[in-house]
C-alpha cells in the first residue's frame, strides 16, 4: 500500500469535532472526537470511535452512555482543550460549562446542540472501539456552522 496516498485520502475526508460526554458515578470527563457518524434513522443510533487507550473508554463501558456534543465553528479553542489527555488535564471540564444530561453524561451548554446515547454495540476497530447508541435525548443550544477538522487545523492519525 502507498502509505503517503492512504494519509493523504484520509485526511481528505470531512470529519466534524465533537465532545464526547462521560460519566461514572461522580466522576466527569469530556474529550474532543472526530469519528462521529450516524448509523441508523429507526431507531436514531450514531457511533463513535474511542481511543483504546483513553481513560473514557472504561467510563462509558461502565455507563452505558455518552453524549454528543457539537462544536460550533467559532469553538477551536474549546476543542483543543478537551483534546487534551485526561492524565495531563484531569479537570478540562471544568473549563467547560456543562449539566448532566437525562443519561447523567454531561452536555456541554456552549455548543450548537447534542445527543445523549446509551450504548446498544461495542466494537474493537484496532486502536480504538466503536460503540454504538441509541439516541435517547437532544437539544439544540444556538444555531451555527459545525466545526470541521480541516477548519480547525488539526490533523489526526491517517
Amino acid at each position: 500500500m502507498d502509505v503517503d496516498a492512504r494519509r493523504i485520502v484520509f485526511r481528505a475526508i470531512p470529519y466534524g469535532l465533537h465532545a464526547i460526554g462521560v460519566r461514572r458515578g461522580e466522576e466527569r470527563n469530556a474529550f474532543t472526537a472526530n469519528w462521529v457518524t450516524q448509523c441508523s434513522f429507526e431507531p436514531p443510533m450514531l457511533a463513535v470511535a474511542v481511543e483504546n487507550d483513553g481513560a473514557s473508554i472504561a467510563m462509558i463501558r461502565e455507563s452505558g452512555v455518552l453524549s454528543v456534543n457539537l462544536f460550533g465553528a467559532d469553538q477551536r479553542r474549546a476543542a483543543a482543550r478537551l483534546a487534551r489527555p485526561a492524565a495531563r488535564a484531569p479537570r478540562k471540564l471544568e473549563e467547560m460549562q456543562y449539566r448532566d444530561g437525562s443519561t447523567g453524561a454531561p452536555v456541554l451548554l456552549e455548543t450548537l446542540g447534542y445527543v445523549e446515547c446509551r450504548i446498544v454495540a461495542e466494537l474493537p476497530t484496532g486502536d480504538h472501539t466503536l460503540f454504538v447508541g441509541e439516541v435517547v435525548d437532544a437539544g439544540v443550544f444556538r444555531e451555527g456552522a459545525p466545526l470541521e477538522i480541516h477548519a480547525a487545523g488539526f490533523t489526526y492519525g491517517g
